[in-house]
Order: structure tokens, then sequence, then C-alpha cells
């Protein structure tokens, strides 16, 4: 048998963050795959948006984001941590970028995890058959939803968003529990517009945990200029009265909280 047949599939990884608090329940490591088919403008993850390894310019000198990973060995970096995740319910993360892009590498990765509690934080917008595949497999889903009007949702992450709610309705009847994450950006996803659309949206669903707000990030555009990249938001702060906004969602009778930073938006 060849080595590579030994190590298995390889993926495209940009960042591993251990002891993650804000990435799913207990203390985690959160494993961010390269590459996504979304252009959200307000995304403060740039390097993570092409699937291939790129060089990142910064004052502190240059550095090739992107690395190569055997599924055997991504595996047994997250199991160093295994003792912590068992102590604090925690466990491993996949995020990006967008995980579903490496589907397949991330199901072998998975199958050499042991009993780990596996997260998928994902956007939604993958292929139907990927995304049963990685969803059906994970303990619990982290799934996006930024706007519900289709031509607002093409402007702003550049794509349309019929394969986001298709596969939403599609994780409603799996068993996998699942949080709906929704990223406040002032005048473009914290809207009355928007939110009363989305609580409208929700209120069918049958089995979300929670909902959970994650305001903007003031920091979002401090990257961009290293991959060569140009921020186009010009958003100073949150102006939205974020306690407000959990009102949106009262007639959903899903629990729903206002969040701090996390690792995407």
């Amino acid at each position: 048998m060849r080595q590579d047949e030994v190590a298995g599939m390889k993926g495209i990884i940009f960042d591993i963050k251990e002891f993650a608090l804000n990435d799913g329940p207990g203390i985690r490591t959160t494993v961010f795959m390269k590459g996504c088919p979304l252009r959200c403008q307000w995304c403060h993850n740039p390097e993570g948006l092409q699937p291939a390894p790129q060089r990142m310019v910064s004052a502190g000198g240059s550095r090739i984001v992107g690395q190569e990973y055997d599924a055997v060995s991504l595996a047994a970096i997250l199991k160093k941590n295994k003792d912590v995740f068992c102590q604090t319910d925690g466990g491993v993360t996949f995020s990006g970028g967008e995980p579903l892009m490496q589907a397949e590498f991330i199901v072998e990765v998975m199958e050499h995890l042991d009993s780990i509690h596996i997260l998928l934080d994902t956007s939604g917008y993958a292929a139907r058959a990927d995304f049963i595949r990685v969803a059906s497999c994970v303990q619990h889903v982290f799934y996006d939803l930024k706007l519900m009007n289709p031509a607002e949702h093409l402007q702003w992450t550049g794509k349309e968003n019929g394969p986001i709610l298709q596969n939403l309705l599609l994780l409603d009847e799996l068993k996998t529990p699942y949080t709906i994450r929704v990223p406040l950006i002032p005048s473009i996803t914290a809207t009355r517009e928007n939110l009363e659309q989305m609580a409208a949206f929700v209120k069918q669903l049958k089995n979300p945990r929670e909902i959970n707000l994650l305001p903007y990030n003031v920091l979002a555009g401090g990257k961009y200029e290293s991959v060569g990249m140009k921020y186009k938001l010009d958003i100073a702060s949150s102006s939205a009265q974020q306690e407000n906004l959990l009102s949106f969602f009262s007639t959903t009778e899903v629990p729903v909280r206002i969040l701090g930073a996390s690792s995407k938006q």
C-alpha cells in the first residue's frame, strides 16, 4: 500500500485555533478550511476565501496562508486535546471559509476522531449531497442566515440564497441539533424588513435549538490589504439597538441571544 493511501486524502487549512471558547460548547479546537463560494462584504477572514494557498503581506513580514494536511495527520493534531474536550464538553469545530467546499476531506478526518464532539460552522451554501453527508455525521451545526431577499443576498454576498434556504429546510428534517446564527451588519442584515422576514421563515422550522445574533466586527477590514484586497464597507461601529433586535424573533418561540465576538462572520 502506498504511503499516500495510508495517510488519506488531503485538505487545505488556513488556521488551527486551539482552546477556542466562542465556536461551540466547551473548549474547542477550530479548524479553518480554506475556500468559500460566498463573498460577504463584511467577512473578517479574507485569507479564507481563495481555496489555494496564498501570500499574506503585513508589517511583520510575509507568509504563505494555507497549508495542506492529510486526514490522518490532521486528526492526530486534533486528538491531542481530547482530554480537555472531555473535561469541558468541548470538541472540534470545522469552520472557514466554507468547510463544505472540502466535504469529502472533513468526512475522512471525522472517521479518525473517535468519539470527539464535532461541530460544523457553515454558510449552508453547498451541494445537497455534500451538505447531507457532513451534517448527518456531526453532533451540532452552526448555520448562517444572513439575508432573506434573494437580490440583496446576491448583492452583498455574491450568491443568491436559494441553496442556503433549501439546505436549512433539509437540516430541519435531520436529527442533527442546530443553531441559527445571524451577523448583525448595520443597514444590511440588521434591518426591520430583513429580520421580520427571517423570523417568519424560522417560525416554520421545527427543530432549531437557538438563534444567535452576532454583532458586527468593527475590525473586519483589517486584513484585506495584506491579501491584496480592498474592504468595501464603511461602517465604523454597529448603530443597531441590539437589545431591540431580540424582539423580532419573539414569535418564533426559539431562544435567542446576542453573542460577543466569533471566529467567523
